[in-house]
């Protein structure tokens, strides 16, 4: 719940005085500059109150560190802060109206995440190459009808995504607005790129669970991290069940109760 954020801005004249934490900061190790939402009013709703500053990520009051995935990777950062003076001018739009610019963030990260999983790229190679090396081939085919079935479903699904995405990144191109559709293609996508995973998984059977050690690819290893990072697809850039409920009320025009 992102309107919930603690992070204090206490208004100290010419500057502000910045105290809280920040988790899920991506690749904060490579970034002197970060922007953050902070609470500027603590009176109003929890959508309003809300500001957009930028600060020196290398200031000594600023500490990060790193969130151990279930994959292994550490690409995002916990950043805790204590008594950060910014300057005013580092306020982004006005003040207690960043919740405006937080949506248009939102919208543009949950695009991004939508193409996660290679769903808007070109494969080095097919699933059923893949399974042809792991199942075999019967008459050009992938042996496993079941599994050929599902990789036939896999590929529609991928398409008719792919052609999606495309035509709302050329919306935006011409000045349009994704708006509330970002959360469409953001759980679609994301949904779509793990059902990939998990079929890769079906393919490669035992050979896809390794984490180290010989009689393991390096192809099969990082298979196994890339399925389990995939678990977080649908969690980062707000849960399924949250895009779910922006379709229903912005896009779809349902009743919240």
């Amino acid at each position: 719940d992102l309107a919930s954020l603690q992070m204090r801005a206490e208004d100290k004249g010419d500057h502000y005085l910045v105290t809280g934490n920040k988790l899920w900061t991506s690749d904060a190790i490579n970034g002197d500059w970060m922007f953050c939402l902070v609470r500027t009013d603590f009176t109003g709703k929890k959508h309003a109150g809300i500001s957009v500053i930028l600060f020196d990520r290398t200031e000594p009051a600023v500490e990060i560190s790193p969130i151990k995935l279930i994959n292994g990777d550490s690409v995002f950062y916990e950043t805790s802060i204590v008594d950060l003076k910014v300057p005013k001018t580092n306020l982004v739009g006005e003040e207690n109206a960043g919740w405006t610019i937080a949506k248009f963030l939102l919208t543009h990260e949950r695009v991004m995440i939508s193409g996660l999983g290679g769903g808007l790229s070109v494969p080095a190679r097919t699933l059923s190459e893949i399974a042809k090396e792991y199942i075999g081939e019967e008459d050009g085919r992938v042996a496993d009808e079941v599994i050929r079935d599902d990789i036939a479903q896999q590929e529609m699904d991928d398409q008719a995504f792919a052609l999606t995405a495309k035509r709302y990144r050329e919306m935006t191109e011409v000045g349009a607005s994704v708006g509330a559709a970002s959360s469409m293609l953001k759980h679609v996508g994301t949904k779509v790129a793990k059902n990939k995973q998990e079929l890769l998984l079906a393919i490669e059977g035992n050979q896809a669970l390794g984490w180290e050690g010989e009689g393991f690819s390096e192809q099969e290893l990082a298979q196994a991290r890339t399925w389990l990072r995939s678990k977080g697809y649908s969690i980062e850039g707000g849960t399924s069940e949250v895009m779910l409920n922006i379709i229903a009320t912005r896009v779809l025009g349902l009743p919240k109760n």
